[in-house]
């Protein structure tokens, strides 16, 4: 592990009980989530917060250096699903990463709310 991965692991841990918590959570939460999936390689359970920002019913989360960063090929180029801890609930999607020449994204298609 790298010492940028290091250092974004160590953010991760400290950032994410923030989003859970009451009254920080959402405020945090207006630009702030947590991500869930499943490593496409590793098999293994993967959570980690990401800034997003929203484009109609999907979200987008711009990868900064994304050389230095694994966690969008899961996605890269066909997609898979991925939870998110969006507005205090638990969500699916389905993410698609793309790479050219704006930069390297994540698109995240929400799954409908059940029941409205």
């Amino acid at each position: 592990m790298s010492l940028f991965q290091s250092a974004a692991a160590l953010v991760n841990r400290g950032v994410s009980p923030l989003l859970r918590a009451p009254g920080v959570g959402s405020v945090l939460g207006r630009n702030m989530v947590e991500l869930s999936y499943v490593g496409r390689k590793s098999g293994r359970p993967i959570s980690l917060v990401v800034s997003y920002r929203r484009r109609g019913d999907d979200l987008l989360v711009g990868v900064a250096a994304p050389d230095q960063k694994s966690w969008w090929r899961n996605f890269y180029p066909d997609g898979g699903p991925i939870g998110v801890r969006l507005d205090g609930r638990d969500r699916t999607g389905y993410a698609t990463a793309r790479r050219g020449q704006r930069g390297t994204s994540v698109t995240i298609a929400l799954d409908p709310l059940a029941g409205g």
